[in-house]
């Protein structure tokens, strides 16, 4: 059986940690800032551990990384 490859568009948005959770980056932080309060700029800015729902599809999307 071939290797399986790695999704590049899945491989720039997530992360594996060194514990082998994965991580990805929040949404909506690239436009319209006027509506969004300091507080939740902030908070978008910093990354999150994805759910436990999506993570077993996540990590075969980017196997090798």
């Amino acid at each position: 059986m071939p290797k399986m490859k790695t999704k590049s568009s899945a491989a720039k948005r997530f992360r594996k940690t060194g514990t082998g959770k994965v991580k990805r980056n929040h949404a909506f932080m690239n436009h319209m800032f006027i509506g969004k309060s300091p507080k939740r700029k902030r908070n978008l800015r910093k990354s999150a551990i994805m759910s436990k729902g999506d993570v077993k599809r996540i990590k075969q999307l980017i196997a090798y990384k």
